[in-house]
């Protein structure tokens, strides 16, 4: 299983094209393809980075024609990098697309056909979850410190004890997010993701030549706690696409500041 650059309704976006996946509107944005001005050119999913509610609100429409989705049903989260999940329904849904999440969580999750989950993303990375047998969708915001709270592995936990779902049935897509080429770090990453994780954080900390210095793949840590509350390899897919590396079609936070636009993860239930 694996994901793929699609291009859409002039929308430049990665999704995951397996049939499996057939029952979910899905997609992962990236800047391209929108009608907002420099610096958040051209497709800013933000509703906090400056950018005018009409340009948002138009970016919306064009990435939902491109994947499937609807832009009058999404639910957005207010994210603060912590293993919260948050149960979603219809009532949830935001009474406009280009207004911003209230809900503090960094996971979301439903079982309402129709509801589109949406998260964002400027170099964290990007989940999503989806049972195509007992109809169950997520999705979860994993910076460094939701990684090493564990907040993919608790949204997919979400998923098996509070809606029936078994775990070899999810499928995961693990989304464009900065790799381990571009996140170097101090002690404190690493040290944090240990004390989340323990032993099984070390195959994905690297320390580098400069002393006090690490690269970590913050992908490969999610796609290994999935697997560890029972996901099957073979149906977790990852993108290798670098955010801080290809600059002219993702934003990176790390490389660009606030001077960017935002990246949006969504996924629908058909």
């Amino acid at each position: 299983m694996e994901i793929t650059k699609l291009e859409r309704c002039g929308v430049l976006f990665y999704a995951c094209p397996d049939p499996a996946w057939a029952g979910a509107a899905h997609g992962f944005s990236t800047r391209l393809g929108g009608v907002s001005p420099a610096p958040m050119d051209s497709l800013n999913l933000g509703a906090n980075r400056g950018d005018d509610p009409a340009n948002v609100r138009e970016n919306f429409t064009r990435f939902c024609a491109a994947i499937g989705a609807d832009p009058n049903a999404l639910v957005k989260n207010h994210q603060i990098h912590s293993s919260q999940v948050r149960p979603v329904t219809r009532a949830d849904v935001m009474d406009c697309p280009e207004a911003p999440g209230t809900y503090e969580a960094d996971g979301l999750i439903t079982v309402e056909p129709g509801v589109c989950l949406t998260i964002f993303s400027g170099d964290c990375i990007p989940i999503l979850l989806y049972d195509p047998v007992r109809r169950c969708a997520a999705a979860a915001h994993a910076g460094w410190r939701g990684t090493a709270a564990k907040i993919a592995a608790w949204t997919a936990a979400a998923m098996v004890h509070n809606y029936g779902c078994q775990a070899k049935n999810i499928l995961a897509a693990i989304g464009p997010g900065i790799g381990p080429c571009c996140f170097e770090t101090h002690a404190d990453v690493p040290d944090g993701l240990r004390s989340g994780l323990g032993e099984g954080a070390e195959p994905f900390i690297r320390p580098l030549s400069r002393e006090g210095k690490f690269s970590v793949d913050l992908k490969g840590i999610n796609a290994y706690m999935l697997q560890e509350v029972g996901l099957r390899p073979e149906h977790i897919a990852l993108c290798s696409a670098c955010t801080a590396c290809e600059l002219d079609t993702f934003w990176s936070h790390r490389v660009q500041g606030s001077q960017r636009g935002s990246m949006a993860a969504m996924i629908q239930l058909l």
